[in-house]
């Protein structure tokens, strides 16, 4: 497979720009998910890697060799790029075999062995390849174009928000499949999705786009515990901004003297996840709170919080397991675990 680089690339429709000079690298054998909202240029970042957009301007280097630049132009057939659709774009009148078969550069009589050895590898039995894609679930149509992605052996795999049209389970199985599937490939990823969830879980990198520039890309660990900025940090996941006042590797705010990365010293924004909220017995925690709401999702719970004697400060909200889950009304202790993240206070 192959590594692809993305350098200085401008990119949009007529004189809309919507990508605005931007870089990317995605090592080979490695995934990386673009995660964005809508309009924030993902679909057509994919277009341009794909060859079916023509960048404005910047270069697209796949395994080494230009695609895209001054001068230059691979159309998308010769590009050695898979692409798999949300819908899956399965030809209805060809069997599994000839989907997966189709394109496929090599004598026929080497086409069945291929089409066995990827069956096998997105985890379907080599039983359905007579079948055609009406008779096959959601999850399955979407592994069958994985597999004819895969066929020809391309440098670049381009996934655009394949699971967005599965159910809550099949999506999991279905997300599941594909990425050890692509692992035992050892393919060149890049996933396209607005579900912060998928990104996370799916990616060895994320790549928050946001208005058609990154805005930060980096593990999803890091990206998650760690965002640049309270807006990025708001995008991916539930958040506490409350405010602190930062020295020494520490802040201080309502929640008691807490350890700290970030901004270093001053007047700042303190971003809390809702799962470092630990709910103690009312006196063992930095603050004691009553419960207003609960949101019960059955693994885990979201708690709202009032702060116990100050009703006019913001709700406080706590992930914790759903057998853990408190009552109404109840009066707990509030505690913080893990150091929180700073930014400059932004004042209104």
């Amino acid at each position: 497979m192959s590594e692809l680089k993305i350098l200085g690339v401008s990119a949009g429709y007529g004189r809309e720009t919507v990508l605005e000079d931007v870089d990317l690298t995605v090592a080979e054998g490695t995934t990386t998910a673009v995660l964005g909202g809508s309009g924030s240029g993902k679909t057509t970042l994919l277009r341009a890697v794909a060859g079916f957009l023509r960048p404005g301007s910047g270069t697209i280097t796949v395994g080494g060799r230009t695609v895209a630049g001054p001068g230059t132009w691979v159309p998308p057939e010769r590009r050695g790029v898979g692409y798999v659709r949300q819908d899956g774009a399965l030809f209805p009148h060809l069997s599994v075999a000839g989907n997966i078969a189709f394109g496929l550069p090599w004598p026929r009589r080497r086409h069945h062995d291929r089409v066995l050895e990827l069956l096998d590898l997105v985890g379907l039995p080599a039983a359905i390849a007579e079948r055609h894609p009406a008779q096959l679930s959601g999850g399955q149509q979407q592994r069958v174009a994985l597999a004819r992605a895969l066929a020809p052996r391309p440098g670049l795999i381009l996934l655009d928000e394949p699971f967005s049209s599965l159910d809550t389970a099949l999506r999991t199985a279905t997300r599941e499949a594909t990425a050890q599937a692509l692992r035992a490939a050892g393919a060149t990823t890049i996933l396209v999705t607005h579900d912060q969830g998928e990104a996370l879980s799916f990616a060895d990198e994320v790549a928050i786009l946001q208005a058609g520039r990154f805005r930060q890309v980096d593990s999803p660990r890091t990206v998650y515990r760690e965002p640049v900025d309270a807006e990025v940090a708001e995008f991916l996941g539930d958040a506490l901004l409350i405010a602190g006042s930062a020295a020494d590797g520490s802040v201080t705010c309502r929640l008691g003297t807490l350890p700290a990365h970030g901004y270093p010293a001053g007047d700042v924004d303190v971003m809390i996840r809702p799962e470092q909220l630990t709910l103690t017995r009312p006196g063992a925690g930095g603050l004691d709170a009553v419960v207003r709401d609960i949101a019960y999702f059955g693994h885990d719970a979201v708690v709202e919080l009032d702060p116990a004697g100050d009703e006019s400060r913001d709700p406080l909200r706590s992930r914790v397991l759903g057998v853990d889950a408190p009552a109404l009304g109840e009066l707990v202790g509030v505690s913080v675990v893990g150091r929180v993240r700073t930014y400059p206070r932004v004042l209104d």
